[in-house]
């Protein structure tokens, strides 16, 4: 529960809700996909496999992940020919529709960390 103003409790907001569950999209994506091998050659199939899999969410109107193959191609042990999946090596957006309430959220590096955020909010 949330306080108003007075201190009382109160439910979530749609807003508030909406924006939850964009979260729950990003938590799922990240913990559900780190440390998956990846190469440059698999990148492409696994961003796709990532965005299919977010998409099946309820409210999620869409997902778009990128790897970012060159930071990716550094990374890679030529012994072993791949490495694992990692924030660093993605790029993700991520729009969530909760009862026409839409919510675009983004990660990305900042600070040597996957910061993901909110973008934007629109009420109907």
């Amino acid at each position: 529960m949330n306080q108003d103003d007075a201190g009382e409790d109160r439910p979530p907001t749609e807003s508030e809700v909406a924006c939850f569950e964009a979260g729950i999209k990003f938590g799922s994506l990240y913990h559900q996909f780190a440390g998956t091998p990846v190469s440059p050659e698999s990148a492409d199939s696994l961003a796709t496999a990532i965005e299919e899999a977010i998409g099946n969410q309820p409210h999620c109107e869409s997902v778009e992940v990128a790897v970012e193959t060159d930071a990716l191609a550094e990374a890679i042990d030529p012994d072993v020919g791949y490495t694992e999946l990692t924030g660093r090596f993605l790029d993700v957006g991520v729009t969530v529709d909760y009862d026409g309430i839409v919510v675009e959220g983004t990660m990305a590096m900042a600070d040597g960390y996957p910061l993901m955020r909110v973008e934007s909010v629109r009420e109907p």
